[in-house]
């Protein structure tokens, strides 16, 4: 953990990833562990690059077939990307997390639930509506 974050490297952050939690979901299976999560990890030892790349294709991960977890609550992509802080990060945590619902994630890992609630409510409803009308 001191050193994940200097210099992270990657030839291609969305297969690298991919790649890893894949093995370590058939690992798993053969062991005969099948109730999985799956959270990319946002922030660990990636850029903000790496991660916004990340959030733009999550929906790369459903060929995992697991539910994906999804942690950017007030991390350094939103608040040094916005100029702020954690501590002021709350709009910019709420913008993602819109974000990553509407590209897959199935839970999000948070620090103000409220507000979080609040973006899961308005998404489900707008998905709601479009699966309704036929656009999903």
């Amino acid at each position: 953990p001191q050193t994940m974050q200097q210099r992270p490297q990657y030839g291609d952050i969305l297969r690298e990833v991919f790649d890893y939690l894949n093995f370590t979901v058939k690992r798993l299976h053969s062991m005969g562990i099948v109730d999985l999560l799956i959270d990319p990890g946002f922030g660990f030892g990636k850029t903000s690059q790496h991660n916004f790349r990340l959030l733009a294709e999550l929906g790369f991960f459903a060929e995992l077939e697991k539910a994906l977890v999804v942690g950017v609550s007030r991390k350094g992509m939103v608040y040094k990307t916005l100029g702020t802080t954690a501590a002021e990060a709350l709009n910019g945590t709420t913008v993602l997390h819109t974000m990553a619902l509407l590209n897959g994630a199935s839970l999000l890992r948070v620090h103000d639930v409220k507000e979080a609630m609040e973006a899961v409510v308005l998404v489900q409803q707008l998905q709601q509506k479009e699966s309704k009308n036929g656009v999903m």
